[in-house]
Order: C-alpha cells, then sequence, then structure tokens
C-alpha cells in the first residue's frame, strides 16, 4: 500500500492531492508526530523534508531516502516492489 503523511491540513492535502492526481491516501500529520518519527521534520522551523520510506509486511524499515520528489516516487517505488 502507498500512502503519504503530510503535515498540512486535510482540505490542503485534498487540494494538492487532486491537484496531482494522486491515486492514494495523504494522511494528515497536523502534530507532525509520525513525520518526526520518519526524520521528515529535521528541522521543526522550516517546512517537511521529502523523504520516502519503504516499510515491509511486519512493519519494519526496508528501505529510507533521504530526498524524494513527492510526484515521481510513489511510481518508481511501486516499480522496484
Amino acid at each position: 500500500m502507498i500512502l503519504g503523511v503530510s503535515f498540512d491540513t486535510p482540505a490542503e492535502n485534498r487540494a494538492f492531492a487532486e491537484k496531482f492526481h494522486f491515486n492514494f491516501p495523504l494522511i494528515c500529520d497536523t502534530d507532525r508526530v509520525i513525520g518526526t518519527a520518519y526524520g521528515a521534520n529535521a528541522d521543526p522551523g522550516k517546512g517537511a523534508q521529502r523523504v520516502g520510506v519503504v516499510i515491509g509486511p511486519d512493519g519494519r524499515i526496508k528501505e529510507w531516502h533521504a530526498r524524494v520528489d513527492a510526484r515521481a516516487w510513489p511510481a518508481a517505488v511501486v516499480g522496484t516492489l
């Protein structure tokens, strides 16, 4: 399953997903707990760092990518799975 996590509000996520034709859900992490846990909030005073994380069926992190293109990475990672 592919999903995105964003620090934005539900309305902002909905607009972003519609604009870029995402076919996967965006989870709202407005309190930045998930993003911080996965290294996407390295500098809390700035916006999110776009990281990519592949989590296996066992719940363990299989891959962690420090910088990804939010529009291209989902398709790219699906191609490697």
